[in-house]
Formats: structure tokens, C-alpha cells, sequence
């Protein structure tokens, strides 16, 4: 997603969108169109996808089973998953992805052709990025890094317990107030808004208030936010530390 540019005015504000056919104008003319050409739109076969196997071959994408079976040997014989925290403070890391492997320029013959995956994770104890390079056709974890200071794109449980910070804390009654507005809902917990958003690099602004210094050693996002079938609301504003748990307004 590509960055936009900071809001002048720290209050959120909403963003009216088209709303889709049927919401109004001409959207009954067009289904009565859509529906004519159904009528009369010749009969045809259509072939079922083909099954996902449970393996890939050479650099095809991971397969879901793949995937899973990857996390699974990630999180095996693993002390890590004792010590380290997730984004809601539970036993375990913070599950980012699961990737397949760059090519090692190193290894030969039968090494070089099998399958490997990076399960990445977040520990926010230490606010450590965790990476395990998994062997999936031995089955064991070859690698395991640790690096602070990197900052991974966030993950679908990061943006929604960010978004729940939000709407608990005090810089987030204009985030609710403008969802009232365009719903006349209140709004309680992030399950009722469409989330999308980015890691917060504090070298992209000039001035950084004092409880956003941290950012970059924390864990800190910017949440887009759009209510379901309706407009954005603008919180570009407000950043979410999610490893000191607070809340953070730019100028």
C-alpha cells in the first residue's frame, strides 16, 4: 500500500466514498441489465479448480498444507515459545508469515532442490523479529535469527489489536465519533471496520512527539481504517505503540 500524506489536523476525519449499486441512483437499472444478460448468456462447463497438492515443487509458492506444516516444526522443541510474548501479551511469539526460502547460492545437489520456509514471528518481550528457516523435506529447523530494529509488515492480529487500542483510548473518540456519524452505530471493538495498514517509520516525519520516540525499537503501526460499505475515516494521525501499549497523535 502506498504511504499518503500526513493529515494538517490531528482529528480523525471521514472520507466520503461511492457507496456500490444498490445503495441508491441507478444501481436497480443495473442489476435489471446484469440480470438481462444472465438470462441469456449461453450455457457453460465450468471446471472445478484443481486440487492444491500437498507439496510444491522447485520455487512454486508454499502450499497450505506447507505452510502449516512449517509454523508447526517452527514451534517444536522451541524454549522460545516459553519466554516470548505475542501481541496480546500470551505465551508465544506473534505469527507474521511464512514464506518460501531465497535460494542459498551455497548449497548443491540434493540440498539445493528441497523446500524451505521462513516462519517469521515477533517476540514483544524483547521486540525481536524471530526468523526459523524450516527443511520441509527433513523436517528440521536449520537457522534461527534473531534481529531488533526490523520492522516487518504487520500482521491481520496486529492491525486489529492496534485498532482495539485505538478505540479504547482518548485519541480515538474522533475514530468513533465519525463512525457514529456515518452508521449511527457506536463503535466498540475493531471486528466492525475494514483494517488495512503500515509500520510506523518515525524518519518519515519531521517532528516526533516524545511518546513516539521509541518507534522502530517498538513495535508501532498507523491503522487505515473504512467503515463496511462506507467511507474511510482518516487516522493517519494517530500512531499505536503496540509494545508499550498506548497511543501516540503526530503534529
Amino acid at each position: 500500500m502506498a504511504t499518503v500524506a500526513l493529515a494538517a489536523t490531528g482529528a480523525a476525519v471521514a472520507v466520503a466514498v461511492a457507496l456500490p449499486d444498490g445503495e441508491g441512483g441507478s444501481g436497480g437499472a443495473a442489476r435489471a441489465g446484469a440480470a438481462q444478460q444472465d438470462a441469456v448468456a449461453p450455457a457453460g462447463k465450468v471446471e472445478a479448480a484443481p486440487a492444491e497438492g500437498d507439496k510444491g515443487v522447485g520455487r512454486d509458492p508454499l502450499t497450505d498444507a506447507e505452510m502449516d506444516r512449517a509454523e508447526k516444526l517452527a514451534e517444536q522443541n522451541n524454549g522460545l515459545r516459553m519466554k516470548a510474548r505475542d501481541v496480546e501479551g500470551d505465551r508465544g511469539p506473534q505469527h507474521l508469515s511464512t514464506n518460501l526460502t531465497e535460494i542459498d547460492p551455497g548449497l548443491t545437489g540434493a540440498a539445493a532442490g528441497q523446500r524451505r520456509a521462513d516462519v517469521v514471528s515477533y517476540d514483544y518481550k524483547s521486540d525481536s523479529v524471530i526468523t526459523k528457516t524450516v527443511n520441509l523435506d527433513t523436517g528440521k529447523v536449520e537457522d534461527t535469527q534473531s534481529d531488533q530494529g526490523v520492522q516487518p509488515p504487520p500482521s491481520r492480529a496486529e492491525l486489529a489489536e492496534a485498532t482495539g487500542l485505538l478505540i479504547a483510548d482518548r485519541l480515538g473518540a474522533d475514530l468513533k465519533s465519525d463512525y457514529k456519524d456515518a452508521t449511527g452505530k457506536r463503535l466498540t471493538n475493531a471486528a466492525q471496520l475494514q483494517l488495512s495498514g503500515m509500520v510506523f517509520r518515525k524518519a518519515t516525519v519531521a517532528d516526533v512527539p516524545s511518546d513516539l520516540t521509541a518507534c522502530g525499537e517498538h513495535r508501532c503501526l498507523r491503522v487505515v481504517v473504512k467503515v463496511e460499505n462506507g467511507p474511510w475515516i482518516d487516522t493517519r494521525a494517530l500512531v499505536v505503540d503496540l509494545s508499550a501499549r498506548t497511543v501516540g497523535r503526530l503534529a
